[in-house]
């Protein structure tokens, strides 16, 4: 498959210096999916002015705030995302490597079915390999991935996602009496719970911050600010914004494991439903803030 992504025409240069441009290469393990520096460098720049760095159109972003911008995100992810969206084989190949068992566990833990879960990941590797096209054009959904979650948290969410969609369209189609039918004997939706819980548990340990941690929540995950935007207003410096976001971050995931487990989950369970890996928090969090627009919590935000 041809790497579209990474063989495109001539870009300008970042802004950013090559100390911190390799410091970006060996923390993104670029060279494993497949990729060598100049195609790493283009990719980065085509990231970075898709979303401008981060900042409001029309601002030209400094080299400190180009590298503040790709610091905030998960860098090894989303190169991998962006490689195998490009049809790099190598990247295919790890990306497989590293979720492939993760994506049938979750899909099966979905679908409450290990033959439902491997066909609903398999149709989800098929998309997500480009099979589908529009207008003569291969299409990959791992475009869309911006990196500020993780990873396997995102391809969580799509699973998800897709369920309910061919849930829907599946029921949809079903005869009138076969669907009167079953809704005298419901199926027990055991995920369903179990995403209600973590909702609560979420809401709730949200409630539990303080003035600084709403600010930094609203601030990151609501309006989209920078790391550099969030320092100005703390007169901080940026290192210390990421140290106290990561801190409140892992905070809330301690009362999230807390409250999941006082609603009756044991660790165990608290924990698949959060998510193995910690990073999914962000995937969590940022979805229930944007969801509910947290209209109390964002009052509280600006007090």
């Amino acid at each position: 498959m041809e790497s579209s992504e990474v063989t495109g025409g001539p870009v300008p240069a970042l802004a950013m210096d090559d100390v911190s441009i390799d410091e970006l290469w060996r923390e993104s393990d670029a060279a494993t999916c497949g990729l060598n520096r100049s195609e790493f460098i283009q990719m980065l720049l085509r990231v970075g002015t898709a979303q401008n760095f981060g900042l409001a159109l029309g601002t030209t972003a400094s080299p400190r705030q180009q590298e503040s911008f790709f610091r905030g995100l998960k860098i090894a992810d989303l190169v991998l995302a962006r490689a195998c969206a490009a049809g790099n084989e190598r990247a295919w190949e790890r990306f497989m490597a590293l979720y492939r068992l993760p994506l049938v566990r979750a899909a099966t833990a979905i679908t409450g079915s290990e033959t439902l879960g491997a066909e609903l990941a398999g149709q989800l590797y098929a998309e997500l390999y480009g099979l589908t096209a529009r207008d003569g054009t291969r299409r990959c959904p791992l475009e869309s991935y911006r990196g500020r979650g993780s990873l396997v948290g995102w391809l969580r969410t799509i699973l998800a996602q897709r369920h309910v969609d061919h849930h829907r369209h599946t029921h949809r189609e079903q005869p009138l009496e076969e669907q009167d039918a079953a809704a005298l004997e419901p199926e027990p939706q055991p995920v369903a719970a179990e995403l209600a819980a973590l909702v609560k548990a979420i809401e709730e340990a949200l409630r539990a911050c303080d003035a600084e941690e709403r600010f930094l929540l609203a601030a990151y995950y609501l309006d989209g600010q920078t790391l550099l935007q969030m320092s100005r207003v703390l007169h901080v410096h940026e290192a210390t914004v990421s140290r106290k976001l990561r801190h409140t971050t892992d905070e809330i995931r301690k009362r999230v494991l807390k409250n999941l487990q006082a609603f009756g989950l044991s660790r165990r369970a608290a924990e698949e439903a959060l998510g193995t890996d910690p990073r999914d928090l962000d995937v969590n969090l940022k979805i229930l803030l944007q969801k509910s627009q947290s209209s109390t919590f964002q009052e509280k935000a600006a007090s």
